[in-house]
């Protein structure tokens, strides 16, 4: 894929600002999209939009194929008379600074559900077709399997499927068909949450290309072990008999873990995903696609070489590495889905073997600039040393922002930065904004904290800590006509903004 010379925000709908305790995907959202627009700007990078589960992290989700019903925008919901109007009014003291999960998720996921029943009474002929028509499309991919994964975890108090009855668990047919008739309301409710995600999702996405913005998404490699995908699924991954996990990912110990980092996740069973030509994987990138118009892939050298760690380890220090599907997987996507413009997330330990992946299928990998400033000039995260078939970053989801990192920088990657850029930093983000966007980088990405010239206290993730992340968000007010000014002009002088500005 040759990307064209461009910029954009990292930015996830989480984040957006907004009254209800969480970013929504409807009227702010598409004045986020108008902000980019008058910012010169043509990409906006999310994070996977799937339900999120225990930490609340969109790498951990109960369904990559689902979205998540907590970004439903409400007010849509009161328009089309499936809420009262005294929802709009009734609202918790929710902070406006970050997202309070527990309390969101307690608020608005029973509101969200008792859609479904307004709906079999106020939904036009029309609406009830469409509904059918998404099922129709969707039902045997995932929808059947995620409604019902769902509505059994509900009745089971919410805990995970290796603790169900053994009959659910293992997916004993004569148990899943009581399931499904008792349990048949609460089914049809998830499923119109789907529904109503992908048709707001849908006219978002389609506000945004109208105004010169691409939605770039992210694919994680691995899917959560209490999840729909691994429990109707579980020939596809490395399971015992009673659907646990014999081996689980992570990654190896290295410069900044002395025990590596234990994910957790279930590791695909590759051999037994080849008999079938990747069928799952086709149809998860092909419904991915769908909904933004490039992508990311998590976590690219996995691809190549994995490292499995034996199941109750409790570190991921006695792991080993494994052969990946390497170019099956991406032959037999594009065999059947064509070129796909996808980023190759290649950071951490690459050998010339993922490298040679990677190219042969011509992915821009990515560069980040808070891990240029060690001291070796030959550092592959210099700017001076980019080609122009990659995306650089000021700093990921994963980073402090780079506020933050400047504030707890070694002094000699504080001075040689300095020395880069030939002058003390005035404001150290927009610094980096600069060397990015100045770059032959052929893509600029900037987390909007950064842009904000915000510290720590704005950090999404810190990997390695399972709760208390993902929660910032956007402050009514804190983006302004100053900071798109700003933004417009950066990728003005350095050739990135788009033809028709």
């Amino acid at each position: 894929m040759k990307l064209e010379r461009a910029s954009g925000i990292l930015l996830h709908p989480t984040s957006l600002n907004g009254p209800y305790g969480i970013g929504e995907i409807g009227e702010t959202a598409h004045r986020w999209v108008q902000f980019l627009a008058e910012a010169g700007q043509t990409v906006w990078q999310i994070l996977p939009l799937g339900p999120t589960g225990y930490g609340n992290s969109p790498y951990q989700t109960a369904s990559v194929f689902a979205g998540n019903p907590l970004l439903i925008d409400l007010k849509q919901l009161v328009f089309q008379g499936l809420l009262p109007e005294s929802v709009l009014s009734d609202i918790p003291d929710f902070p406006q600074h970050q997202v309070d999960f527990g309390p969101v998720i307690e608020w608005k996921l029973p509101l969200l559900m008792d859609c479904w029943r307004h709906f079999k009474v106020v939904g036009s002929s029309e609406e009830k077709e469409a509904f059918r028509q998404f099922c129709n499309q969707h039902d045997a991919l995932w929808l059947d399997e995620f409604a019902m994964f769902m509505a059994i975890k509900n009745d089971n108090g919410g805990g995970s499927w290796s603790d169900w009855p053994r009959e659910l668990k293992l997916r004993q047919q004569k148990a899943l068909g009581s399931a499904a008739r008792r349990l048949r309301n609460e089914i049809d409710s998830y499923k119109f949450l789907q529904y109503l995600f992908f048709k707001q999702w849908a006219e978002l996405k389609s506000y945004a290309n109208q105004h010169g913005i691409k939605i770039l998404g992210d694919i994680p490699i691995y899917v959560t072990y209490d999840s729909a995908d691994v429990w109707a699924n579980q020939h596809l991954f490395h399971l015992d008999d009673e659907g646990n996990p014999t081996v689980v990912a992570g990654v190896p110990p290295d410069y900044f873990s002395e025990t590596g980092q234990l994910w957790g996740n279930p590791i695909y069973n590759w051999e037994r995903m080849k008999e079938d030509g990747f069928r799952w994987w086709i149809d998860r990138v092909r419904i991915t696609m769908e909904t933004v118009d490039m992508v990311r892939f998590d976590h690219f050298r996995g691809f190549e070489a994995y490292w499995a760690v034996p199941f109750g380890s409790e570190t991921a220090v006695h792991g080993e590495w494994l052969k990946g599907p390497n170019n099956h997987l991406f032959d037999a996507i594009f065999d059947e889905l064509g070129e796909l413009p996808i980023i190759a997330e290649d950071l951490g330990l690459i050998t010339p073997e993922v490298e040679e992946l990677r190219d042969r299928y011509e992915f821009p990998g990515m560069k980040i600039l808070q891990f240029a400033f060690g001291g070796d000039v030959n550092d592959a995260f210099l700017p001076h040393n980019y080609t122009d078939q990659c995306v650089v970053y000021t700093g990921s989801h994963d980073n402090d922002t780079s506020v933050g990192w400047f504030n707890s920088a070694a002094s000699h990657e504080k001075q040689f930065l300095l020395d880069y850029v030939g002058h003390v930093p005035g404001e150290v983000a927009w610094e980096l904004i600069r060397l990015a966007s100045s770059s032959v980088a052929s893509l600029a990405i900037f987390p909007l904290q950064d842009v904000l010239g915000l510290g720590s206290e704005a950090r999404m993730n810190l990997p390695g800590h399972a709760s208390g992340h993902w929660a910032w968000r956007v402050v009514p007010g804190q983006l302004t006509e100053n900071h798109s000014r700003k933004l417009k002009r950066m990728s003005e002088i350095f050739g990135r903004l788009p033809e028709k500005a």
